[in-house]
This record gives structure tokens, sequence and C-alpha cells, in this order.
């Protein structure tokens, strides 16, 4: 059944966010006033070098940094203003993570490393089903050294997504990867973001990238330079790098 989506209604609003490391005598600003909304079903890509702000805005957004000021509403809900409780229950309730490195357990099967997520989750989908979505339903009791980078990144993504988070949140995930491999994990991330309706934002440094977002934000020295939305979206398989 094909997901209804509100592309209106925003996920995620962000206000005068700031991010300040006091180390001695000198203030270093990992984020400068941010101001950011992401909208339901969408792909953001959040784009610039590194040291640009992109994984603290990440993190910040899925519950796992606070702000030194600023805001951020997940939904009707101010993420800013909750405790750690609330925050370990909003990250296992609603947001799925993929990182550039894989996190698999490796005495663990594809399916029994989804698994551990379904246990947790209020409404998951099967793990087998999961894997299928990333096109691994014929690795389901490979163990993590039985498969190649690329296949365990989507069974990361599998794990991500099983217990169908509101937001996927991608810190580099091609990162570790050459592009052909690359490629098909984004194609695994835009067929997720295609049928769950799973608003999707992906940090890279890779311009190319950025043509598949429906969105993109242009990161520097922790302040968004530019944002601006791809009328026409290319597919992951036609991008190149």
């Amino acid at each position: 059944m094909p997901v209804t989506l509100h592309p209106s209604v925003a996920v995620f609003r962000i206000a005068g966010l700031t991010k300040r490391y006091d180390m001695g005598e000198v203030v270093v600003y990992a984020l400068r006033g941010i101001d950011l909304e992401v909208f339901e079903g969408e792909i953001v890509v959040l784009l610039g070098p590194s040291g640009s702000g992109k994984s603290t805005l990440l993190n910040i957004v899925g519950g796992l940094d606070t702000p030194t000021s600023g805001a951020v509403w997940y939904r009707d809900w101010e993420l800013t203003r909750a405790g750690d409780s609330e925050l370990t229950e909003y990250r296992r309730r609603h947001v799925g993570f993929v990182f550039q490195f894989y996190n698999l357990i490796p005495s663990l099967t594809a399916r029994e490393n989804v698994a551990i997520v379904t246990e947790i989750a209020d409404a998951p989908m099967a793990a087998e089903d999961a894997l299928e979505l990333v096109g691994l339903k014929d690795r389901l009791d490979h163990f993590p050294s039985q498969l190649s980078g690329g296949q365990q990144q989507r069974v990361a993504i599998a794990r991500a997504v099983a217990k169908r988070p509101a937001v996927l949140l991608c810190d580099e995930p091609t990162g570790a990867l050459d592009s052909a491999t690359g490629i098909v994990v984004l194609e695994a991330l835009a067929k997720v973001n295609r049928e769950l309706g799973t608003a999707t934002i992906i940090i890279t440094h890779n311009a190319d990238i950025a043509a598949m977002a429906d969105r993109v934000v242009l990161l520097s020295d922790g302040i968004i330079h530019e944002i601006r939305r791809n009328e026409t979206k290319k597919a992951a398989r036609d991008l190149h790098w």
C-alpha cells in the first residue's frame, strides 16, 4: 500500500541552532545559528567539507548531542528540552541511524543483526522483509565476514529501517565504499524513502550525491550558505563520481 505523505508537514524545525566548544581560552563554533526545516518524505543532502558542521547538526537532530543555544522541534515536540531518558526513547522509536562504518555484530547473521532492533520497536517489520527491501533476501544467514562492504552497509540500512522510523539519518553512508558499491547503497536508501516515506537526511562531502536529493543544504564554517531544490532528481543509478 502506498504511503500517504504530506510534504508540507515539517518533521524537523530548527531555529537559531548554535554549538560552541570552549577549549580553554579558545572558543570553537561548530554551528552558528542554523535555521532549517525538513519535511515528510523528502531526501535532504547536507553538503560541505570536513568541519562544516554537518555531523554536529545531524547528531543534534538525532538526539545524540545537545546544542549550546537554539531549538529543534520534532513534529510538535521540542527535542532540545528533552532529558536523557526522553532522548533515548526518541532515538528508539523514531530515528534510524546509518553511519560510515557498519557496526554489525560479527557473531550474528544478517537476519540476527537486524532482528536485534525489531525486539525494541513498537511495530517493526520482519527482519527478512527489511533485508529484502535492501536487496539482500538471499543473504539472510550470512555473517558479516561473508558479505562485501556494500552488502554490510545495506544490512546496516535494513537494521535502521526495520523499526519503521519516521526519519533516517545517514552520516557519510558511502564514505568507505567505491563508487559502484556506493551507488548500490544509495539505491537502497532511495528505495526505503520511496516505499516507506521515511524522511532521509544524508551527510556527504561528495557533490555528485546531491543530485538525488529533493533539497541540498550547503554548509561551511557552521553556517548554511545556500539551500537549493532539485526540480528534477537523478536516480541513484545515474550518479557518477
